[in-house]
């Protein structure tokens, strides 16, 4: 990941200790310039949490002036009570800003089913509103955290049309992954000055190919969000989708919500291995993710990966049973990295288990699976799973 951090002008980030995890801050707030356009993507669980659909709300009614997130409590599966004690939280913001309520957009993360603490963290907004600067993203980054061992935070500023454009974006997520729409949670902005309707079309793209690429454990959480601010500050206006540096923005975007992904992927609970799955050759995309998300999401794969065990009948197993129809198993090809371990409906003739043990020894694994029956071709990224990651989920309400 890019160490370098990048403020972007036009949004300023307050962070305050609410202790709804322990004694380290787990509130934050940004404040966005008043000109700024602001999309999002959300998770499709029809659980989705409190502060997820006051969010989607207030998103549809007004541009937003503040995020407000809390980690330490999802703030999920609380009914009619979470609704109304994400609306208190808002007020209290508008409140001590001077805004409307619905300007306000709230975020929560952490354990579902618990009741939302208002009272501590409408006594922590003040704190971390006074706090708010420029550069702290970083904080931010750490601010946002549960089970996430890492801050994770990309920040890329290139030239385009030769214009700088910065986009800084942080993200937290280590268990509970595997986004439909979204991350865990993510926040990115841009300098750019881009209306909502392009923007959306930016996150759009850059979101499918980065953060709906990823699995942990294959459970999409119920307060995945991942939000994209354009403050209009800086100097580059992009202002329809063909528009000369359209293309150009939303590779730097995608960059960084990769960069991002990725860093979630490797951070993940209990992770040994990060695993990049290739799958090649297929009639289309849809299955091809099909394949890949079926191996991605086999515990005996996973686990098998754990023990870097070159326990291969169990990739081959996971394609076979994905549901492809009409699937050719004499023309599948399999690969750990460059060996060759599935050919011709079976083992490869020149397999050995010692250039098998090798790769699975390795700390990043490519699995390659080439379907022979087109030229569609998608990568999903996934992790093992440990002991640790058992430890971490069975222990994670004590």
């Amino acid at each position: 990941m890019n160490n370098k951090q990048y403020p972007i002008s036009g949004i300023k980030i307050g962070t305050a200790c609410a202790g709804l995890k322990s004694t380290t801050d787990d509130l934050t707030i940004f404040e966005l310039s008043p000109q700024s356009t602001c999309v999002g993507v959300f998770t499709q669980n029809a659980f989705c949490a409190a502060p997820v659909t006051i969010a989607k709300q207030h998103l549809a009614a007004t541009n937003p002036r503040f995020l407000l997130i809390n980690s330490g409590n999802a703030n999920a599966g609380c009914g009619e009570k979470g609704l109304q004690d994400a609306i208190t939280c808002c007020e209290t913001v508008a409140q001590s800003a001077g805004c409307n309520t619905n300007e306000i957009l709230p975020f929560s993360t952490g354990v579902i089913g618990q009741p939302l603490p208002t009272d501590k963290i409408c006594t922590a907004i003040p704190i971390a509103l006074k706090n708010l600067a420029e550069n702290n993203w970083k904080v931010a980054a750490n601010a946002i955290k549960t089970t996430d061992t890492v801050d994770k935070i990309v920040s890329i500023q290139t030239s385009i049309g030769n214009k700088i454009v910065t986009v800084t974006g942080v993200a937290k997520g280590a268990g509970m992954i595997r986004p439909n729409m979204a991350t865990m949670l993510a926040f990115i902005a841009t300098d750019a000055n881009i209306p909502t309707d392009i923007l959306q079309n930016c996150l759009n793209q850059a979101v499918e190919q980065s953060f709906n690429r990823i699995t942990i454990d294959g459970d999409t959480s119920t307060n995945d969000a991942c939000m994209l601010i354009a403050t209009g500050c800086g100097e580059q206006t992009i202002d329809n989708i063909e528009h000369i540096y359209y293309e150009q923005f939303c590779q730097v975007l995608t960059d960084v919500c990769t960069q991002l992904a990725l860093a979630i992927v490797r951070d993940g609970e209990g992770a040994t291995k990060f695993i990049t799955i290739s799958v090649e050759q297929g009639n289309s995309s849809q299955e091809c993710l099909e394949v890949a998300y079926t191996i991605a999401h086999s515990p005996l794969v996973k686990t098998a990966f754990f023990a870097s065990d070159a326990n291969w009948g169990r990739i081959l197993a996971a394609v076979g049973r994905a549901e492809i129809i009409d699937l050719d198993i004499n023309a599948i090809q399999i690969y750990l990295n460059e060996v060759c371990i599935v050919e011709n409906g079976g083992l490869a003739d020149i397999y050995t288990e010692e250039q098998g043990s090798k790769v699975m020894a390795e700390t990043d694994i490519l699995v390659r699976v080439l379907l022979g029956r087109g030229d569609k071709q998608e990568r999903v990224f996934t992790c093992d799973l440990s002991y640790d990651y058992v430890r971490i989920n069975a222990e994670y309400r004590t």
